[in-house]
């Protein structure tokens, strides 16, 4: 069997058509895309001010914390020392190990 011939008319012809049938095709999902990415940025966004609300929640909970931590040593120093023994005690005894 022998190949047909394209003329070169035929083969721009073609590609014209094959350019045409992207373009449109591209026409068509701009703004499907566009409004994807559109929900996207302000799920991102949305993300992001979350985040920062539970980065505040969480740095304002270890502030009251350690304030409440730092009360109760200058108020109970003898204890303080004691649970700072046992501590340093335990930790020596684990280093050693």
């Amino acid at each position: 069997m022998s190949q047909p011939t394209l003329s070169p008319e035929s083969v721009n012809s073609t590609m014209d058509r094959l350019a045409s049938i992207a373009h449109e095709t591209i026409d068509r999902v701009t703004p499907a895309a566009n409004h994807a990415e559109h929900d996207a940025r302000g799920a991102a966004t949305r993300a992001a001010d979350r985040a920062k609300v539970l980065q505040d929640q969480a740095a304002a909970a270890v502030e009251d914390r350690v304030r409440k931590t730092r009360a109760y040593a200058q108020s109970n120093p003898l204890v303080t020392a004691g649970i700072a023994f046992a501590v340093g005690a335990l930790l020596s005894t684990l280093i050693r190990r």
